[in-house]
């Protein structure tokens, strides 16, 4: 199902199926074209896929621990390996940040604020670390990885984006050291006792979303 937010140009669309990676790639360059020229507007798509591992532009081959346990895709983002499966809550960001001042500096930082703003409000105290990518969080006094951010810009045209552990399988991060760190594991709302579902995560993530990027057209 998908809708349009006309007053902010920006279509939401949440698929209810996994989505098979290279498919996902093909429909995020084909928008980012689209925007681009003009045809087509912005796009938020909220998708989960099938276990997979995706490697970033720095991703280093030592950190991919078990290459044979799921597929891998080499993508163009930034970032290193990262783990994407059901219970993951995937949303691609397809924006024109010429229309958003071109920082890609601050963009990214409102892509975090998002992710923090919306786990607040499931009572989850998300953290930026200086030097480590994503947002973590105290668990028993354990720092934990809760959500990834690896993006990709052509023609000022973002796509790739934001990831946040619903409830996936995080036996399933240990076939890589997630984003090139060991020291850390990861979490998930799950593992923290949260009990929230997916649309839940989705209607918090939407408000905020068109919170930070409101009035523009």
């Amino acid at each position: 199902m998908h809708s349009k937010t006309k007053e902010f140009m920006i279509e939401f669309k949440t698929s209810s199926e996994l989505i098979d990676y290279e498919k996902a790639l093909t429909v995020m360059e084909d928008r980012v074209d689209g925007i681009h020229e003009g045809s087509q507007t912005e796009l938020l798509w909220f998708v989960q896929h099938p276990p997979l591992y995706t490697a970033g532009t720095s991703s280093r081959e030592e950190d991919l621990l078990n290459p044979t346990r799921f597929p891998v895709h080499q993508v163009g983002r930034g970032g290193q390996y990262t783990y994407h499966g059901p219970g993951q809550r995937v949303v691609y960001i397809m924006l024109n940040l010429k229309k958003r001042g071109a920082d890609v500096r601050e963009f990214v930082s409102n892509l975090e604020g998002i992710v923090i703003d919306t786990l607040a409000e499931l009572g989850v105290t998300g953290e930026r670390r200086k030097g480590r990518v994503g947002i973590w969080v105290n668990d028993n006094q354990n720092e934990k990885k809760i959500a990834a951010i690896g993006i990709r810009i052509r023609h000022w045209i973002t796509f790739h984006g934001i990831s946040i552990n619903v409830n996936p399988d995080l036996e399933h991060f240990s076939g890589i050291v997630p984003c090139g760190i060991s020291k850390y594991g990861v979490t998930s709302l799950s593992d923290l006792k949260i009990d929230c579902t997916m649309l839940g995560v989705d209607h918090i993530l939407k408000k905020h979303f068109l919170r930070t990027f409101k009035g523009i057209t």
